[in-house]
């Protein structure tokens, strides 16, 4: 009798131990599911060279009195800086590359503020003509959505190289409506593995230069909220400029 019961207490816990076996696998099987696709998915990079491409090109709308040396310098620099950062990210050196990202947008942000001062100096001086300030206004203004978009896309997260490593963007800077969709919704979506691209972030910025506010996208880190006030009070003031102008009280 005693035997016959520790023959049944050992089948029962070699059937407890082959079911926690399968327990695993399937764990590890879901895991492997739902990760699946994170090394080949890759968040493309050219929407971020082309904005700060466009932002060196809207520097030639600017007149010479408004700009630090040429007209096409920026353009050009940053043509030429995009050559090492695209060839060091295909290298997977992703500190270099970062850096580059990093002195790119920072070269184009310190053009853009250092001409719209000096288009803010000539409302008093009226040494523009008007059709030169309000093209330079609204080139400026174009040009704060693209230069904070591509700080949004840089900072959140970590930036994208560690975005494509996660694969699924659960947490950042900025509360996206995916980030509050069920499991199950994701699933009827097809947004699984959802990550907000350069389209995301070039969104959020011209809301919040055209509202001077985000919209559908709440700002939850400090230093995302100090970047949009200092983009919003830059396209105030190039909007503001742009109705004195129009209605001729300046």
């Amino acid at each position: 009798m005693w035997s016959a019961s520790i023959d049944a207490t050992s089948n029962a816990k070699r059937q407890l131990d082959r079911a926690d076996g399968r327990t695993q696998k399937s764990m590890k099987l879901a895991i492997r599911q739902q990760t699946s696709g994170k090394a080949d998915r890759t968040e493309p990079r050219w929407p971020a060279a082309i904005a700060l491409l466009a932002a060196g090109g809207l520097r030639l709308a600017l007149p010479k009195s408004l700009a630090v040396g040429p007209s096409w310098i920026v353009l050009a620099i940053v043509g030429a800086l995009i050559v090492p950062t695209v060839w060091a990210r295909r290298q997977n050196f992703h500190k270099l590359n970062t850096g580059l990202g990093y002195l790119l947008i920072s070269l184009v942000t310190a053009d853009m503020i250092w001409s719209l001062s000096l288009l803010l100096g000539a409302i008093p001086a009226r040494t523009e003509r008007p059709q030169d300030m309000l093209r330079s206004a609204a080139a400026l203004w174009i040009t704060n959505i693209l230069v904070f978009a591509s700080w949004y896309w840089r900072l959140d997260a970590g930036g994208p190289h560690a975005r494509e490593s996660r694969g699924v963007h659960i947490d950042g800077a900025f509360l996206f409506p995916q980030m509050t969709l069920d499991s199950q919704t994701k699933r009827e979506m097809g947004e699984e593995a959802w990550s907000p691209g350069f389209v995301d972030y070039l969104f959020l910025a011209f809301a919040a230069s055209a509202a001077f506010s985000p919209t559908d996208t709440p700002v939850l880190s400090q230093w995302a909220k100090v970047l949009m006030m200092v983009q919003a009070l830059i396209s105030f003031t190039t909007v503001a400029l742009l109705a004195a102008r129009a209605v001729n009280i300046l």
